[in-house]
């Protein structure tokens, strides 16, 4: 019986033990962890990737550049990490931002115009120590360059000859000075413009609609012209077309320069003939063909002899309606008979 019970008392020393053990373990592992995690949290050990580099501030207040890759301690509360800087290929937006932005051309026509650089950081210590907040920097002298270069450029270039400005304000981004005889972006910042790119370049909505509108009348008005053209040609064919036909009827008529008024007498009577042919009122036109007669003369239709039955007209056919006037004079001429 005394056996069972300190076999008993054994076992439950045995597992308060393990339990101690155990708790005693877990706790270690949680303050190790912690110790760890505020390690790393105060950056106390650092990692330096690749294509990137630390600019450090050591305990002397020296900075410097960490560049090698891989792990790196320093010194807790003493020593501070101003930033990461990344060596890989950057892009700048006009404005700082991606949407078009609003700029003025040399005519004070707004435009709306999106645009981007792309460069590389060759040297960090100008980049890193020398200039504070080099990025915010950067961008007000990447805004200025170019908007100064496409302000000096009306509307019309800005649209149809984006190719050749992309062209310069890439070398002036590479070469131009910020100001006279003061450094250019890659000398002030330590860094390499790669490209640079329009990316958009357009009217606004009204601008738009007012440019599409002169167009149109510019189409309309170059139809009109066009048409007044083939006008004034088929004016002059005619025109060339009729002095051959006269020529070569004067030439037919063996004319001379001295008998130009015969030709033109007999147009003119050729030009009654067709005016009575195309407007017959009941009347007879006889045309004078002699060059030497006078132009055409109308007769009155012939006059009825008489009204009797018996009597007939001079064509075999019978007077059915005289004219009012006939038929007074014929009753005169019967009263006096």
């Amino acid at each position: 019986m005394e056996s069972e019970q300190r076999f008993r008392l054994l076992q439950r020393a045995r597992v308060r033990t393990f339990f101690k053990r155990g708790f005693l373990l877990l706790l270690l592992g949680a303050m190790l962890y912690n110790a760890v995690a505020l390690i790393y949290a105060t950056k106390t050990i650092y990692k330096v990737r690749r294509n990137y580099a630390v600019i450090l501030e050591d305990l002397s207040g020296e900075r410097r550049v960490v560049q090698t890759v891989g792990w790196h301690t320093r010194l807790p509360f003493f020593t501070r990490l101003e930033q990461e800087v990344p060596l890989m290929n950057q892009d700048l937006h006009l404005g700082g931002k991606a949407e078009a932005q609003r700029i003025m051309s040399l005519g004070n026509v707004a435009l709306w115009t999106s645009a981007m650089m792309t460069f590389r950081i060759t040297d960090l210590e100008r980049w890193g120590i020398e200039n504070k907040q080099p990025m915010v920097l950067l961008q007000n002298d990447y805004d200025g360059i170019v908007k100064d270069v496409m302000q000096s450029h009306s509307v019309d270039d800005l649209v149809s000859e984006r190719e050749k400005i992309k062209e310069q304000i890439y070398q002036a981004l590479k070469k131009r000075a910020i100001n006279e005889g003061g450094p250019n972006l890659e000398e002030k910042y330590g860094i390499e413009v790669v490209s640079f790119v329009l990316r958009d370049t357009r009217f606004g909505d009204k601008l738009a609609e007012a440019s599409e509108e002169k167009k149109r009348r510019e189409l309309i008005a170059e139809a009109e012209n066009y048409a007044a053209d083939l006008e004034a040609s088929r004016t002059r064919k005619l025109y060339a077309a009729f002095s051959d036909s006269i020529r070569e009827f004067r030439q037919s008529l063996d004319l001379k320069d001295g008998e130009d008024r015969f030709l033109f007498e007999f147009l003119n009577q050729q030009k009654w003939a067709t005016a009575y042919e195309k407007n017959q009122q009941g009347q007879n036109t006889f045309v004078l063909n002699s060059t030497t007669g006078t132009p055409p003369v109308v007769l009155p239709a012939p006059p009825v002899l008489n009204d009797r039955k018996d009597v007939a007209p001079a064509n075999g056919q019978a007077q059915e309606n005289p004219q009012p006037g006939v038929r007074k004079a014929l009753r005169e001429a019967d009263k006096t008979d």
